[in-house]
């Protein structure tokens, strides 16, 4: 207990110094803390200071490093009274910073860490950089205004009135080429995260697609900033031709390599910072999917409202331009995180491993499988440098990848250990719940194309104020941003004490309820169709107010807010440990193959109604709305939506979550206990 007084006043102590002494550089040599942005962050949170005696003195070394550096830059900002000029914005920031740290805090006292690695580096202090990536929040000593997630959700609302007003596209081929680009980019998400596990860090590949991101965001705003490098209207699906076709379709793939690239890495970068086999940081973890969705969402309620009220209302270039320094500054704010982070090193190559189960089960499936699991083959605890993954009976056809000859030796392409196989077995059980998303994806993508042409055509006005119609998506967005306080502050405690479940509800269970609100969503945007076009047809100058699209917007993003988390947390925690950003990158996949999938229903959609109607018109032709049958639309895509989601039930309940024979005992993720495990191999004999 006095240790703990002790080390309060010696932390306020410092946070005093910090914000309102003289002093320079030298004078942080006599200063010994665990961590000068846990300290500043919990001045008020009665947490010890004084954890880092025991430290090495090359981490104490790097630590006085990075105070040197704050230091200098609080005497720089220096106001005429002596007083930092950011002492407000510092206190501004300590409730926000101590929600996340006390978590991170009371992981560390439930129980020690397995070394001092893990002591200095990761948990919500390291995932506060990458939360600033997403969101305007001020962090620490730095304040961030909007960031990626700003400009990629602006982008994705607003661009589709680019294409159809400035680029000259017609309703349906503006649709298709959003759709089309933003099923690329997830689609490439794949290759960040096969990059970030086989030849580059994590941390490395968000900065490298995180440069070509920004670059193609230059070429867009050079673009839209010259009028020469418009198309002329022409009044054909696409006007876009010769050199001006190339450097928009340049800009956009670079963009799409670049957003996919840092989406298949950042998801799982932000992960890593938590030990999932710890029960405690385990509990973090299943927390910090759900903060980084709100991180996000604040990020986008300011890209839907300020960057697509400046793209609509002032000009396409001066939206771009901004979204290029707001992503410019995020990778720079993840950058100066990098002392914090735990980088973990790529390891195999995942689709050589997978390549070789398939190959060698082929080879030898005239073999007889043994009547014991454990003469399959197998590597030894000793020599093990990943996690091993204990057997399992299904799919035993694969199993035969593990059959060693007599008389033959252990060698690459002749035989796979028992975890190889394994981690095929994972991957393949996922597969189905991928397919049960895409349709899911689909809906979402109704929602960034004709629900926006809607809204474009309906009443603006809110009193004095006109609201741009791609602005309407932060309807859902601040039901998100109000959901997930409440989900992880309230709904998540209770529900761990009756399942025993660190997040509270399995994941799997979390999509299912996603599924049935996208029905719901999709149900109600037809019904509110037919009021609009009504009001169209008997009198256009009257239109309905933009704000009855709420109610589909509104339901959607609460189906959002369970799905996309629970499908990243599924993901993460089910795939092997060499395979976590690729998949982590399933849940892109699934987005990317829902907007391709949007693609062609509109296309088959319209020409299959083209010859069936008595009129001879498509349900989606042409450019008028109110000439049009969206409304049928939605209504087919919500009894695909419960079509779908009695097959995704059937596949959630077949599956069987992996078992570790490294992790602290858990049967199943399903029935992991919340309880103190303890193992002396894993944290040693000395405990505090």
């Amino acid at each position: 207990m006095e240790k703990e007084v002790e080390g309060q006043q010696e932390t306020q102590k410092m946070v005093h110094f910090l914000l309102t002494s003289s002093y320079n550089a030298d004078d942080v040599d006599g200063l010994i803390y665990y961590d000068v942005f846990v300290s500043v962050g919990l001045a008020g949170s009665g947490w010890t200071g004084k954890q880092n005696y025991h430290a090495s003195s090359n981490m104490y070394t790097d630590r006085i490093s990075v105070f040197r550096v704050i230091s200098q830059f609080f005497t720089a900002l220096r106001d005429g009274t002596g007083r930092s000029a950011l002492a407000v914005k510092l206190y501004v920031f300590l409730p926000i910073s101590n929600l996340f740290i006390q978590a991170d805090h009371d992981a560390k006292e439930e129980q020690r860490p397995l070394n001092q690695w893990k002591r200095s580096k990761g948990g919500f202090m390291a995932s506060m950089f990458i939360f600033a990536f997403f969101t305007p929040f001020p962090l620490f000593i730095v304040v961030l205004s909007a960031l990626d997630n700003m400009g990629f959700v602006a982008n994705m609302v607003s661009i589709v009135l680019y294409f159809y007003g400035v680029m000259h596209f017609d309703l349906a081929s503006s649709a298709n080429t959003l759709t089309n680009f933003m099923g690329s980019t997830y689609l490439l998400s794949l290759v960040g995260g096969f990059i970030s596990d086989t030849y580059l860090n994590r941390f490395t590949t968000c900065l490298l697609f995180g440069s070509l991101e920004v670059l193609a965001l230059a070429m867009l705003t050079v673009q839209a900033a010259s009028s020469h490098l418009h198309p002329e209207a022409c009044g054909k699906s696409s006007c876009v031709k010769g050199g001006i076709a190339g450097m928009f379709y340049t800009s956009l793939c670079l963009l799409a390599l670049g957003m996919g690239g840092v989406r298949g890495s950042m998801t799982a970068f932000g992960a890593d910072q938590f030990d999932e086999k710890d029960p405690t940081e385990a509990k973090a973890l299943a927390s910090f999917f759900n903060w980084l969705l709100l991180s996000s969402t604040v990020g986008a309620i300011t890209g839907v409202t300020g960057v697509v009220w400046v793209s609509t209302q002032k000009s396409w270039h001066w939206g771009f331009f901004i979204i290029t320094i707001a992503s410019s500054v995020g990778f720079v704010t993840l950058a100066l995180g990098k002392p914090f982070y735990r980088i973990k090193t790529p390891g195999d190559s995942p689709t050589l491993r997978i390549a070789q189960v398939i190959v060698v089960a082929f080879k030898n499936r005239k073999l007889s499988l043994p009547e014991s699991h454990g003469e399959l083959y197998e590597i030894s605890d000793k020599d093990a440098t990943t996690e091993k993954i204990a057997h399992t009976n299904q799919m035993r056809f694969l199993d035969k990848a593990a059959i060693i000859q007599e008389n033959s030796k252990p060698e690459a392409w002749k035989v796979c250990t028992v975890t190889q196989v394994e981690e095929v077995k994972i991957l393949t059980r996922m597969l189905p719940i991928v397919a049960s998303t895409i349709i899911l994806n689909t809906c979402m993508a109704q929602l960034q194309t004709f629900s926006v042409q809607q809204g474009n055509i309906m009443n603006l006005k809110l009193g004095s104020l006109t609201v741009p119609a791609p602005s309407i998506p932060v309807i859902p967005l601040v039901f998100i941003s109000v959901l997930v306080p409440l989900y992880e502050l309230f709904f998540v405690p209770i529900a761990r004490k009756i399942t025993q479940h660190p997040s509270g509800i399995t994941q799997l269970q979390r999509v299912g309820v996603g599924l049935v609100l996208s029905a719901i969503s999709m149900a109600v945007a037809g019904i509110v169709e037919v009021k609009r076009r009504d009001q169209g047809r008997k009198d256009p100058s009257r239109p309905i107010s933009l704000f009855w699209l709420s109610f589909q917007y509104g339901i959607f993003g609460i189906a959002d807010m369970f799905t996309l988390v629970g499908l990243l947390e599924f993901f993460y925690r089910e795939s092997p440990a060499n395979m976590k950003s690729l998949s982590t990158s399933f849940t892109w996949l699934s987005t990317a193959l829902g907007y391709f999938l949007s693609t062609v229903f509109v296309n088959v959609i319209n020409a299959v109604t083209k010859r069936s109607t008595p009129s001879k018109q498509g349900w989606l032709h042409g450019f008028d709305l109110n000439q049009n049958n969206l409304n049928l639309f939605y209504w087919f895509l919500a009894t695909l939506s419960c079509l779908n989601f009695f097959n995704y039930l059937y596949w959630a309940s077949k599956y069987k979550y992996k078992c570790e024979d490294s992790g602290p005992g858990f049967k199943a993720l399903g029935e992991m206990p919340l309880k103190r495990v303890e193992r002396k191999e894993d944290y040693g004999s000395d405990r505090e």
